[in-house]
């Protein structure tokens, strides 16, 4: 596991698996199959049709997209059933990186979370600067909530959000509602049951006009609070725990969604006119340590 920061599995990524070639002279990725485990964010916003298409193109592959929660997702690539998962939980992900099951991960984009709700906001909460407080008005007046309740990364935020605020889920009565569903099915969900959902802001924008649901609590891309920044990474499945995952094509996929190309598909990636992810792999000043789990010390730290 100690190359998972090093500077040459960053190497990789970037050029040399896309300039494989089998002995015919022909790319040797052409014809193969990309097993991918996803969050349902990017399925429902269509993000994932743009870059999965654009990669198939340009290196005559297939990409087989299994959107689920982050946690199912992962689940998943610790069977080894797929070969590359693009998440959206940091804290997840490093323990999948920490137990070596994932190697290579990288910075991808971002966007943020925000707190909908029904436009009768029973709780009084549209424009509260803090979640903290927002979510305390809701509890204190038992408006019904609805959670995903299925692992996956904004579970995981909710229930951390919960958390900072003082209050656990276990305690709640009838009105927290537990949906066990993707995004979009939750939005639907909170719109016909009234009150408040989390929401990844990618997804609420691509349902625009498809619900009643109103943005009460906004995230750090509209100035909101930082803690409902939401990251997304992507992570190779590490061949040295399952030979069958395809790292070569696993690497030239990550390869392809950090490079500029990648990038630009994710940066003009628009809903009726709306941005829905940022971009964030590229910089000027490149951020070596993204690659290992919080709190890991590089050789050079030692």
């Amino acid at each position: 596991m100690a190359a998972v920061g090093s500077s040459g599995a960053v190497g990789v990524a970037g050029c040399a698996v896309l300039g494989s070639e089998d002995t015919d002279g022909e790319p040797g990725i052409v014809g193969e199959t990309l097993t991918l485990t996803t969050t349902t964010s990017t399925y429902d916003t269509g993000l994932l049709d743009e870059l999965n298409a654009s990669f198939e193109d340009r290196y005559s592959v297939t990409v087989d997209a299994v959107a689920q929660g982050t946690g199912a997702a992962l689940e998943t690539a610790r069977n080894g059933d797929c070969d590359v998962v693009m998440l959206h939980a940091r804290s997840l992900e490093d323990e999948f990186l920490e137990a070596g099951y994932g190697v290579n991960r990288r910075d991808l984009m971002f966007n943020d979370f925000v707190i909908v709700g029904e436009p009768d906001d029973p709780a009084e909460i549209a424009g509260e600067d803090t979640v903290e407080t927002a979510l305390t008005e809701i509890a204190a007046t038992e408006s019904t909530f609805v959670s995903r309740g299925d692992y996956s990364g904004t579970h995981a935020k909710e229930l951390e959000l919960w958390d900072k605020a003082g209050l656990a889920v276990e305690s709640f009565g009838d009105w927290y509602i537990d949906g066990g569903d993707g995004m979009g099915a939750i939005l639907n969900q909170t719109n016909m049951q009234g009150g408040y959902t989390l929401a990844d802001r990618g997804t609420f924008l691509n349902m625009h006009g498809q619900t009643d649901l109103e943005i009460c609590v906004e995230g750090p891309v509209e100035g909101g609070p930082e803690s409902l920044m939401n990251p997304y990474g992507v992570v190779a499945v590490n061949p040295a725990v399952h030979e069958n995952v395809n790292y070569d094509l696993a690497m030239a996929y990550i390869g392809y969604v950090t490079s500029s190309d990648g990038q630009e598909i994710i940066e003009s990636y628009t809903s009726d006119g709306e941005q829905l992810f940022f971009a964030e792999a590229l910089a000027a000043e490149p951020n070596f340590q993204q690659h290992v789990p919080d709190g890991w010390e590089s050789s050079s730290d030692e």
